[in-house]
């Protein structure tokens, strides 16, 4: 459209009220953006800026599912404004105000709206450390803090994220942490370790998982993953083992 204009549309296939085995196309982002040197300005439905995780394409994720902590508890894509600004390679801010009742809704039955913000610091090449917050008026706070840090083929990152409903007496809270290591260009090992919890709802939805993972990557196109999940759900809880195997192609 323009030099310093960009736009993105996408879908997926979908199943949800057309019926069992029926999919439909939803629409997952529709927005318009603006950047002029390193301020930006972005309108229509996208993702919030709020963990690093979710912020990551699955495509890029090294596990097959996000933690479970970021599922939870992370705004989802909305439609909104947001704004961001760039320090050179140093670090972003980003601040954003979304209609805050998620995919594809434009009614808003509380009036209230979702203000979102994250900021990124790189204090070294190798180093990345963020933070973000995101209320619903006067409903919840939720926050989180997030780092990663890559060298040589070896890379770890975490992040702490925690929400806070007003007049509640704990947070739900979980983290997530994650080593990855590039034995060949083409063979990658993770684990990862999480942990979520509701303890102002009950105990008994405490989630503790524990992920090894190898991924098979063919010319940056073609990825294969095997992850074996050992998940234990409540407490003291039962523990149950998963074999995940996911296949993608990128074109």
């Amino acid at each position: 459209m323009a030099r310093d204009v960009s736009w993105r549309i996408q879908g997926e296939f979908r199943t949800g009220s057309v019926g069992p085995g029926k999919a439909s196309l939803s629409l997952q982002d529709a927005y318009i953006r603006y950047k002029i040197g390193s301020l930006g300005f972005q309108a229509g439905q996208y993702k919030t800026p709020f963990t690093r995780e979710f912020l990551s394409s699955l495509a890029d994720v090294e596990t097959a599912d996000r933690a479970t902590v970021v599922d939870s508890i992370a705004p989802k894509r909305d439609i909104g404004l947001m704004a961001d600004y760039a320090f050179g390679p140093i670090g972003t801010v980003t601040v954003g105000v979304f209609n805050g009742e998620g995919q594809n809704v434009t009614a808003n039955t509380d009036s209230t709206l979702l203000w979102v913000g994250r900021t990124t610091v790189r204090p070294v090449a190798y180093l990345t450390l963020g933070a973000n917050v995101a209320q619903y008026g006067s409903d919840s706070t939720r926050y989180g803090i997030d780092g990663g840090l890559e060298y040589m083929g070896a890379a770890v990152e975490g992040e702490y994220i925690g929400q806070h409903r007003d007049g509640g007496v704990v947070d739900d809270k979980g983290w997530y942490a994650q080593a990855t290591y590039r034995v060949l260009p083409w063979l990658q090992l993770v684990a990862k370790e999480e942990d979520f919890r509701r303890s102002a709802i009950t105990e008994d939805v405490r989630n503790r998982a524990s992920t090894g993972g190898v991924n098979l990557e063919f010319g940056g196109k073609v990825r294969l993953l095997a992850d074996y999940v050992s998940r234990k759900i409540g407490t003291p809880g039962t523990r149950r083992g998963t074999l995940i195997t996911q296949a993608q192609v990128k074109f």
